[in-house]
């Protein structure tokens, strides 16, 4: 296996963050829009609304990406500081198990503790153990504490 390395993505590698994401929209049952998924992310990125980070082997017109983490930036009103909503995390399905979801968890982790946060926090299927377990082993913890509430505004809910 080649050696991945994690570098920020910026507009330069919309096209293939592009292709991860869509894999990702598909994985959790929406309907393939590389289009649309461009123009989202392309609005994310020029307006620094997100920081994407991926694992990337190559360089130049070599370079290929093998997965990506985007985290949203939010605050903790409680105690009054910066946090990071880790979104979204794929690693394209070839290339699972080899370790690049442990490299964009770390990278986040460096980010958010660069931007002086005062941590990480991601929401994850039920029924997802193998990103749980890797999430655990990398020092999440579950919250038991609180519950989770979402009011749908429009018929394109999650």
């Amino acid at each position: 296996m080649p050696e991945y390395r994690l570098e920020r993505a910026g507009l330069e590698d919309l096209e293939q963050i592009a292709l991860l994401f869509d894999e990702y929209r598909v994985y959790y049952g929406q309907v393939s829009d590389l289009q649309g998924v461009q123009f989202f992310l392309k609005a994310r990125l020029e307006a620094d609304e997100s920081a994407i980070w991926m694992a990337v082997t190559g360089n130049g017109a070599n370079k290929e990406a093998g997965g990506f983490a985007q985290l949203y930036p939010s605050f903790s009103s409680v105690s009054m500081q910066r946090l990071w909503i880790l979104n979204d995390l794929y690693v394209a399905a070839e290339l699972r198990g080899q370790g690049l979801g442990s490299l964009l968890l770390d990278g986040a982790r460096e980010f958010a503790l660069s931007t002086g946060s005062k941590g990480l926090t991601l929401t994850t299927m039920t029924d997802n153990t193998t990103a749980q377990r890797l999430y655990v082993a990398k020092g999440y913890v579950r919250d038991d504490e609180f519950y989770t509430y979402n009011l749908f505004l429009n018929t394109k809910h999650e």
